[in-house]
């Protein structure tokens, strides 16, 4: 790929005090090309654009003024800081220089890898964070339409997520814009299109993010695309007609509870068929709404904060099988057994705060909406975590990640001071009195 900038130049942009040096290329696409770049000492990303790109969406520069002065959503995504124009001086060393423009972002952390490694099985994440990631998406989506605007292209292309964490980056936000103004040539991912964008019904708005964010959602807990059953076996060659009979004009959910016509297929989509019985039945039905009655009436669509709330849910019941190892997500009141090996999962140890309870395994931890009912559903700064004792793994202690010391009570009426930072042994404790309320354990 030519190089539409000069690598290890240093040029001067409409707007920027100081040059910027063009470091080296990370990449590049049908848009443009993203470049790492140092401005004043600091490490930042540059997109610039080609003159088709320009051409075909003259509207773009209009967008990335406006998402600046609007400011990022929050910190899920990697942002636009400000659009940049050469100055005459610098414009005979680009290509292109009568179409030249770009946008400055944050660079991309060390760490954080294409999505589309963890559906394509490449990657090695718990299932825990791959459900912190889908928390972090759904979160980022809704802050992004509390702002009025829309994200228009929700894809696997489009995401980068840390696999120790669970931390998400929304990445080329250059195509978001408010909400019903209906500009841009984008109109999304095939596969993750809503049906009426795809079939020409409707344009990209907030209420067909959602159905995108669905099938991100499905695509990152299951590995597998929630049309592709039964009928895509019989397609010979998936081109444009055969995706609108798919996705559009006879879509149907490959778990649809009224219609098994479009299962998967127990070798071909083996993927889906091991991963969808995992996870609890509230998570289950959000998509049975989105991908049944929301396939076709957008209204029917479950919300961000339907997503939060059920996959911040599903966190809270992760329990440890006894024998295997492997992460669960049973109702704690009738566990059943893990669906890796088989064994009966035992009724767990919970812990309980005004607003939720947390079952007690290896890295769950506690967040201060489980004792407010009216603050928001977050998984930044938990105010404790779960840690098994570093000699024996088979005991577990509640670690104090607040700033305040807790006070707490042993089953043998003894009392402690809990610092920060510090652990104490679950097995003798009663109760904890945090700065967000009590903490009981209920033991079965």
């Amino acid at each position: 790929m030519t190089g539409l900038l000069p690598e290890g130049a240093s040029l001067r942009f409409e707007g920027l005090d100081q040059p910027l040096q063009i470091q080296r290329a990370l990449g590049g696409g049908t848009q443009g090309q993203v470049y790492a770049v140092s401005c004043g000492g600091e490490q930042l990303a540059l997109k610039w654009y080609l003159p088709a790109c320009l051409a075909r969406d003259p509207q773009l520069p209009r967008r990335l003024r406006q998402s600046i002065a609007l400011g990022a959503p929050n910190g899920d995504f990697l942002w636009p800081l400000a659009l940049l124009e050469p100055t005459a001086a610098s414009r005979p060393l680009i290509r292109h220089p009568k179409a030249g423009v770009g946008y400055l972002m944050a660079l991309r952390p060390a760490g954080f890898v294409g999505a589309h490694q963890h559906a394509g099985g490449q990657l090695e994440i718990s299932l825990q964070n791959v459900l912190r990631a889908c928390f972090h998406l759904a979160d980022g989506f809704h802050h992004l339409h509390l702002k009025g605007l829309c994200y228009k292209d929700i894809s696997l292309g489009n995401l980068f997520l840390e696999p120790s964490s669970g931390r998400v980056l929304i990445c080329d936000n250059d195509n978001v814009d408010i909400d019903g103004q209906g500009g841009g040539s984008v109109l999304g991912t095939p596969g993750f299109m809503a049906p009426e964008v795809l079939l020409g019904q409707a344009k990209p708005g907030a209420s067909s993010d959602l159905f995108s964010l669905a099938v991100l959602i499905f695509r990152l807990i299951t590995r597998h695309d929630p049309f592709r059953g039964q009928r895509e076996l019989a397609i010979r060659c998936l081109d444009e007609p055969a995706r609108r009979r798919l996705y559009g004009e006879e879509a149907l959910f490959i778990f649809d509870p009224n219609d098994p016509a479009n299962r998967p297929h127990p070798e071909e989509h083996a993927a889906a068929v091991v991963t969808w019985p995992i996870y609890p039945r509230p998570l289950q039905q959000l998509f049975e709404q989105c991908f049944g009655p929301g396939l076709r009436h957008p209204d029917r669509r479950p919300l961000t904060g339907q997503w939060t709330q059920q996959l911040s849910r599903c966190l809270d019941q992760r329990q440890l099988c006894p024998h295997c190892g492997q992460e669960t997500f049973p109702n704690p009141a009738a566990p059943g057994a893990c669906w890796q090996c088989g064994t009966p999962l035992p009724p767990p140890v919970q812990l309980q705060l005004a607003n939720g309870r947390v079952t007690a395994a290896v890295g769950n931890e506690l967040h201060r909406h489980h004792a407010d009912p009216w603050g928001p559903i977050t998984l930044h700064q938990p105010l404790a975590r779960l840690v098994s004792h570093p000699e024996d793994p088979q005991l577990l202690g509640l670690q104090n990640l607040s700033a305040e010391t807790w006070q707490g009570q042993l089953s043998n009426g003894q009392t402690i001071d809990l610092a920060p930072g510090k652990t104490c042994n679950l097995a003798a404790l009663q109760q904890l009195r945090s700065g967000a309320g009590p903490i009981t354990v209920l033991r079965p």
